[in-house]
């Protein structure tokens, strides 16, 4: 990593107080992973459980209690379309409150192909009948780049009805993005929600320190490639080098710490390179010193 530039300095503070109140996401942590999360990160910090396909509710509810006794605080992903009964969905949620004390969920689609009673997150927003179980808020999803099956419209509408059912609910909204590598990108996004009137939370989406094959099988994953492409042939190619160790998402921190007028934001960190070496460049950077406001390495 190079120096820090005079400007890149400057810029330190600023990247420190957008990087200060972050959330991390986590893929089936275990027991020494949460153990390490309480040492690391700073008391209560959100941490997303992630719904990956295979996991089973028991294992969802057990990893939320874990991390709730750690100090931490559990958001629990909710995949509608994998919800078979509307009765899963009701247990699942007893149980979340009940042994993990969960009161907020990041609730999403899910990649079925046929779903049950619940065929998108706004149905179960609508009909989950949350506040009953104790939640009192709610993340929904955004795309500042295009959905890879999901036309741009579509999304502009769903966003807006998703944030009017919840506010019928009596629910807290907060929005989390799809990670994305393209700053100027994610800039234009939050500018164009901040026009429409949408003063939301807004947890960007950022790759945690990753490393480049990584990061190139998770972006064609998720639809996101175009903007790596772009990261990685920018600034004359400074990326390209980097195959071996890790990337962080230095420079989306810096452009949008010196951006103004975005309102209540603040990262939220994937964990392709790893929970507790996210956790790490989290605090870091919430600290200014680490990757935040620094100069890409030339």
């Amino acid at each position: 990593m190079a120096r820090l530039t005079s400007a890149a300095a400057a810029a330190a503070p600023e990247a420190a107080g957008f990087a200060r109140n972050f959330s991390i996401e986590a893929t089936r942590p275990n027991a020494t992973e949460i153990a390490a999360l309480a040492e690391i990160l700073p008391h209560a910090t959100p941490v997303y459980f992630s719904a990956v396909p295979t996991i089973a509710p028991h294992e969802l509810v057990v990893a939320a209690a874990s991390l709730r006794r750690a100090g931490l605080e559990p958001v629990v992903h909710i995949a509608a379309r994998r919800m078979r009964t509307a009765s899963d969905l009701a247990d699942l949620l007893g149980r979340l409150r009940g042994e993990a004390d969960v009161k907020r969920l990041l609730v999403i689609g899910g990649d079925v192909d046929t779903p049950g009673p619940f065929p998108d997150a706004l149905s179960v927003i609508q009909k989950g009948r949350l506040r009953e179980v104790g939640i009192e808020e709610i993340g929904i999803g955004a795309y500042p780049e295009r959905h890879p099956r999901i036309g741009a419209g579509r999304l502009e509408a769903a966003l807006d009805e998703k944030l009017a059912a919840a506010a019928a609910q009596d629910l807290r909204v907060h929005i989390v993005s799809q990670f994305s590598f393209s700053p100027e990108r994610i800039l234009a996004w939050l500018k164009q929600l901040r026009a429409c009137s949408i003063t939301q939370p807004v947890k960007v989406g950022m790759a945690g320190p990753t490393s480049m094959p990584a990061l190139l099988r998770y972006a064609r994953r998720c639809g996101v490639a175009a903007s790596l492409r772009g990261l990685m042939t920018g600034a004359g190619g400074a990326l390209v080098g980097q195959v071996v160790g890790n990337v962080g998402p230095d420079r989306i921190i810096a452009t949008l710490s010196a951006a103004g007028g975005l309102g209540n934001t603040a990262p939220h960190y994937f964990s392709f390179g790893g929970t507790v070496e996210t956790a790490r460049y989290a605090c870091e950077a919430s600290a200014g010193r680490h990757g935040a406001g620094r100069a890409m390495a030339q």
